[in-house]
């Protein structure tokens, strides 16, 4: 949907209390080395580790992008536990979780190529983030108006508008209203957590 990096560095908080030693060990089960796993999500080597150790705590942006490249969800970054093929999700099991700024609810199970989630985007967040990588997003607004730049065009979403792009197109949202923007967003995971990303700033104009 960065460098993810980009964005202010949030001090380690109560909010995400297992995602530090999740972030370790996907890492090694995808046999990736610090470096490597840093360089494929747009972070620095001393960033990751600084969020494997607890140091800092990772936005939703950096929680998408470390889900790209070891080629799993959100939910199991965060240690969540979510039965595996399960065909519904109950709205009472869609518990809020906060990273970054950003608040989302799982809206899918785990188990899937593609991942489903409800986001709150507060404003003025990534306006100033710009992504490259591979695979497919879609969204939808549920609530408030969505600034989307695709490539060297912006468009201006409105409550009930959607999106659907390759996400090898350039691309940065950012909420027009002072209360944020709601969304339904789905993006497909890598299908080999050691496929090359290409995640980093582009220069440009602000739309």
């Amino acid at each position: 949907m960065s460098s993810p990096e980009a964005e202010s560095e949030p001090e380690a908080g109560p909010d995400l209390p297992a995602v530090a030693p999740q972030l370790r060990a996907l890492r090694r089960r995808a046999s990736l080395t610090l470096e490597a796993a840093a360089r494929a999500a747009g972070l620095s080597p001393a960033h990751l580790s600084r969020l494997e150790t607890g140091q800092r705590q990772p936005s939703l942006p950096m929680l998408l992008a470390l889900a790209r490249v070891y080629g799993t969800t959100v939910s199991e970054l965060l240690g969540e536990t979510v039965a595996d093929r399960d065909a519904v999700v109950r709205a009472a099991d869609m518990e809020p979780t906060a990273a970054g700024g950003w608040t989302y609810w799982q809206a899918g199970a785990s188990g899937r190529g593609m991942q489903a989630l409800r986001v709150h985007v507060p404003h003025g967040a990534q306006g100033d983030i710009v992504r490259v990588h591979p695979g497919e997003e879609w969204l939808y607004v549920l609530k408030g108006r969505l600034r989307l730049r695709l490539g060297d065009t912006t468009h201006r979403l409105a409550p009930g508008d959607s999106a659907h792009f390759d996400s090898l197109t350039p691309h940065r949202i950012a909420a027009q209203d002072p209360d944020g923007v709601e969304l339904l967003f789905v993006h497909t995971l890598l299908q080999s957590p050691t496929a090359t990303l290409c995640l980093g700033p582009i220069t440009g104009d602000t739309p």
